[in-house]
């Protein structure tokens, strides 16, 4: 296992071996993300939003900004 130690100012230095298996470099951006209470994963947010492009395949209906909102709306206000 490997560890770090967090400084009076709350940051952490990665390890080396954990940097080059997650290729994060000097500038990169992280994500931690919570998969639990108390318990969160590292994420490596590496990659350019502009790499998701055609992941879902072709887009079958154009949606508004005001219909992603308004469907936003409605299930925020289910969950309630």
């Amino acid at each position: 296992m490997t560890t770090a130690s967090v400084t009076s100012k709350g940051q952490i230095t990665i390890p080396a071996a954990v940097r080059e298996a997650m290729q994060v470099r000097t500038g990169d951006r992280v994500e931690f993300v919570e998969i639990e209470p108390g318990r969160y994963e590292f994420i490596a947010a590496t990659r350019p939003v502009t790499t998701l492009k055609g992941m879902f395949g072709k887009v079958r209906k154009t949606v508004s900004i005001e219909q992603m909102n308004a469907a936003i709306a409605a299930v925020a206000a289910r969950a309630k």
